[in-house]
């Protein structure tokens, strides 16, 4: 449904980094980047844009796609090593569906971001 997604963060480049280093493991890079923010994503197409605000931006759900369970697990140790607070240890939650596992951390300006991969093991 989504092409891309944008919202606001306090420190444009601290959460650029955060960001670069916790999705590094779901092969997301920074592929455009100016005045306007910073565009993340995949294969040169940025899906994932931060702008710098001096508004508190309110708290999101972000879940990114992960094409492997390791990848989940790699994005959890990434994210956290990036600075992320631990809101969910990778694991299986079947009480969405049995093959859902996830990964969950909470980022610099508090949002929720999880990783997911719906592929049985």
């Amino acid at each position: 449904m989504f092409d891309h997604v944008g919202f606001g963060v306090t420190d444009i480049a601290r959460s650029k980094a955060f960001f670069l280093e916790a999705l590094r493991p779901l092969g997301v890079a920074a592929v455009m980047e100016g005045p306007y923010g910073v565009g993340m994503g995949r294969n040169g197409k940025p899906s994932l844009w931060l702008f710098e605000t001096k508004e508190v931006p309110a708290r999101l759900h972000i879940a990114f796609a992960a094409a492997s369970r390791a990848e989940v697990d790699a994005f959890h140790r990434a994210a956290l090593a990036a600075g992320g607070k631990d809101n969910g240890a990778p694991g299986l939650r079947p009480h969405y569906h049995p093959n859902y596992y996830g990964a969950f951390v909470i980022g610099p300006d508090g949002h929720n971001l999880e990783a997911v991969c719906h592929a049985p093991e």
